[in-house]
């Protein structure tokens, strides 16, 4: 099943997608839901983040050619984690399908996508194994961890680099049913393929993350984790689309806008 949150006529429904279609839910699919008898075409309804986080988390460096790509970048040894590495996002950073990521005009030529797996929290939980760790997800979707290098290498604590406005497109909705060992990640720059690597390649998968974290928090419905990305990366510049596809998903589309620097008072 395929959930997506929309808005139509001024109101914000989730929805269940068939096609073309989308059915209007009562309530909510991280609690109790029915189908209504409200159908629309997906092209006519504007689709929005298919959840709003909690908390918003994010795997650290887990695919190894990242790794090792980044490393050499900066000059470092090659340092793989023995456990699962988990960092935070802001969910004011997060934007829809079809939304525009904005650079800052003050952001240098280092603004760079990073296609990533989305596993998104079904049901309160805490101290699971790795066993029963995905009996916690609802599905997934995809996320375009949008990062600005220079101030990634420079912010302790990478707030403007991950964390700016429109730096973290989600979406388009939230596949329950996915097969791990097909899944490609892929990215495209204007229809250009830039990038494309098995989902399923990472160093520690969504239950060994799932059971990690509960051991110390819970996790809630609603609640999203990012999966890190695999390779190297690309500068994104004014007037760029930037298409982020996982197989049995979907694609993620976002069209990329510098903004103009600020005119100083005379």
């Amino acid at each position: 099943m395929k959930f997506c949150r929309f808005k139509a006529l001024d109101r914000v429904r989730y929805g269940l997608v068939d096609g073309p279609i989308v059915t209007e839910l009562r309530g909510s699919p991280f609690e109790r839901y029915e189908l209504t008898s409200v159908r629309r075409p997906l092209d006519r309804v504007k689709l929005l983040t298919p959840c709003i986080p909690g908390t918003f988390y994010a795997a650290g460096m887990n695919y190894l050619s990242h790794i090792t790509e980044t490393a050499a970048a900066i000059g470092e040894e090659v340092k793989a984690p023995d456990k699962p590495d988990v960092g935070y996002r802001a969910i004011n950073a997060l934007i829809a399908h079809e939304e525009t990521i904005v650079i800052p005009s003050d952001a240098t030529e280092e603004v760079q996508y990073e296609g990533e797996l989305v596993a998104v929290i079904g049901r309160k939980t805490h101290r699971v194994s790795e066993d029963e760790a995905l009996g916690a997800v609802l599905g997934y979707t995809i996320g375009n961890d949008v990062s600005e290098r220079s101030w990634q290498r420079s912010d302790r604590t990478m707030w403007r680099s991950k964390n700016t406005d429109t730096f973290k497109p989600m979406g388009p909705w939230i596949e329950t049913k996915v097969n791990f060992n097909r899944m490609v990640t892929s990215v495209r720059i204007n229809d250009e393929l830039v990038s494309e690597f098995p989902t399923a390649n990472m160093i520690f998968g969504v239950a060994a993350y799932i059971s990690a974290m509960s051991r110390y928090l819970t996790l809630y419905p609603g609640d999203v984790i990012w999966m890190g990305t695999d390779g190297p990366t690309q500068n994104l510049k004014d007037g760029d689309s930037v298409q982020v596809s996982v197989t049995g998903i979907g694609a993620l589309r976002n069209p990329v806008s510098r903004e103009e620097p600020a005119i100083p008072n005379q």
